[in-house]
């Protein structure tokens, strides 16, 4: 709801604050008084276009406030949060300037904002219409959903949405099998030949480290067995270090007792005999473990050079090998077994296109149901309205198969016939001015209750009427202000009287100036009012009792 609107500086407006109530506010003054002046500039704050002709003549910018309470499960609080703006104790406050040489800034909460969001603010907590307004109810785009609020679908609105969604699923897995299964066929040749290769080799994770390491061990071994047979025949053969040391030991034990030191001799000659035989039996072992068999070593390159060779040629390591074969046995398996699995997968798609068929028809079926209701309410509403030749019809039609759904495979639209016997035809199209703005009030009140926006605004929604009709539109914006706050420019005294609120708007001459202002009237000064909206510029006491019968 809004709450209050600040003005600074926007053509004849210099400075005016307004507090603003619940349920139904009236305006009005005389023709040229400024009240689209005041409409201009709620449209600032609520995201229009700026304009720097807006900006009082002599004044460096225009400034526009509008102070809206919310309420906590508004959807503003979501789309403010998604901005990280928040609201304060339930409020917002939507604020512009226009500057006078060009550009415009605006704040929600007084943190900068685009004009962009400020406008998709606006139109979450302001509906204006009037005779040329093309929005809102007059935008086919959202009689669909205005039909699923009216009926109250949210159920079948989900069901559908749900199965919709699973049909997506369904013919994206259908569609990716398909590719993956043409691509795989284009492939089986290579496939089979690879497999072959792979089954062939069966190769081992971390058989190409073991067998490196093997080869390594006999190149090394093929190294040094010339040197290692030298080494031996010098050291143990029948002439060799080894046996010239045992004979010197031998001769030696024969003379040691003689002197104590030929005694310390032969006890160093046994100590480098314990040495020697321990370099025999190292050496003898060196040969065991550096040993290779040359047709061992030719098998174990071979197979190496056929893991590296296969490695290189499918880009994986020679460890993962083993694994690619495991992969191409079961990419080989998927098209032996495509025909089985594409078959379920478009059993699958049926059945979810059944499902999202079966939960649109339903959803058909309640909108069918809720456009004869709304048919009948907006109907109820026409006569009154002094639209009594006039129909109004929710027309639901098929939409291609194409263009259907979350929301359903219907679109809707709703159409009027003016004349008997005229076809129907899109409200904006068809309808006048006057009829038009009198057919948006029909369908207000026909779907009260219904809008997000809790504030509405009607710009002279009862030119070119008077008497019953005039009296009939007043009591209809009333019905609607129970449940919105409603505010409404108006020359008419039977929906001025309907006013919880009055402000009036007059235009006035101060030191050579001309100035709008904008005051609420109390009762006696209401009156006058209504008084001089009945008889015109020379107000007479009949006026003032008539006026006074109408506020009773």
């Amino acid at each position: 709801m809004l709450t209050a609107l600040s003005i600074r500086d926007v053509l004849l407006i210099e400075a005016l604050d307004l507090e603003l109530g619940e349920g139904l506010t009236v305006l009005t003054g005389e023709t040229g008084a400024g009240k689209s002046i005041l409409l201009d500039s709620l449209g600032l704050a609520l995201g229009a276009r700026a304009d720097s002709g807006l900006v009082r003549a002599g004044a460096g910018r225009a400034m526009v406030s509008a102070t809206f309470s919310v309420p906590s499960g508004h959807a503003l609080n979501a789309l403010l949060r998604d901005h990280e703006i928040d609201l304060e104790n339930g409020e917002v406050v939507l604020r512009r300037a226009v500057r006078a040489d060009g550009g415009s800034r605006a704040w929600i909460n007084d943190q900068p904002a685009a004009a962009g969001l400020l406008r998709d603010v606006g139109a979450l907590l302001v509906e204006v219409h009037g005779q040329h307004d093309e929005r809102g109810l007059l935008d086919a785009r959202g009689h669909r959903a205005l039909l699923d609020t009216f009926g109250r679908h949210e159920e079948e609105l989900r069901a559908t949405s749900r199965a919709y969604e699973f049909w997506k699923v369904s013919v994206a897995e259908l569609e990716a099998a398909r590719t993956e299964i043409a691509d795989a066929d284009r492939d089986r040749e290579y496939l089979d030949h690879a497999i072959a290769e792979l089954e062939a080799l069966q190769p081992e994770p971390g058989e190409e480290a073991a067998l490196a390491e093997e080869r390594a061990g006999m190149l090394a071994g093929q190294r040094v067995a010339e040197d290692l047979t030298a080494i031996s025949e010098e050291l143990s053969g029948a002439d060799g270090g080894a046996a010239r040391l045992r004979a010197a030991a031998r001769r030696l034990g024969r003379i040691a007792e003689s002197h104590a030191l030929l005694d310390a001799s032969l006890q160093a000659l046994d100590r480098a005999l314990l040495e020697t035989d321990e370099a025999e039996a190292k050496l003898a072992a060196a040969g065991e473990a550096l040993a290779f068999d040359e047709a061992r070593l030719d098998a174990v390159e071979t197979r190496l050079f056929d893991l590296r060779g296969l490695a290189r040629k499918h880009r994986v390591e020679a460890d993962r090998l083993s694994e690619l074969l495991s992969q191409f046995l079961e990419r080989r398996t998927r098209i032996e077994r495509g025909s089985e699995q594409l078959a379920s997968l478009e059993q699958a798609v049926k059945a979810a296109a059944t499902a999202y068929d079966t939960a649109a028809a339903i959803l058909s079926q309640k909108r069918t149901a809720a456009a004869e209701r709304l048919d009948a309410a907006v109907a109820a509403e026409l006569a009154p309205l002094k639209l009594d030749a006039a129909r109004f019809q929710t027309a639901i039609s098929p939409l291609p198969q194409g263009e259907r759904g979350a929301v359903g495979a219907d679109r809707v639209a709703f159409e009027i016939s003016t004349n008997p016997g005229a076809d129907f035809g899109p409200l904006v199209k068809i309808a006048s001015g006057g009829e038009l703005s009198r057919f948006i009030l029909a369908l207000k009140v026909a779907l009260a209750g219904q809008a997000e926006a809790g504030t509405m605004i009607f710009d002279e929604i009862d030119r070119g009427v008077g008497g019953a009709t005039a009296s009939a539109i007043g009591a209809r914006l009333a019905r609607l202000a129970e449940d919105a706050q409603v505010l409404t420019v108006t020359h008419s005294p039977q929906v001025a009287a309907r006013g919880a609120h009055h402000l009036h708007i007059e235009k006035r001459v101060q030191n050579g100036a001309t100035r709008t202002n904008v005051a609420p009237l109390p009762g006696t000064a209401r009156t006058e009012e209504i008084a001089r909206m009945l008889s015109g510029t020379a107000v007479t006491d009949e006026a003032r009792a008539q006026a006074a019968r109408l506020l009773g």
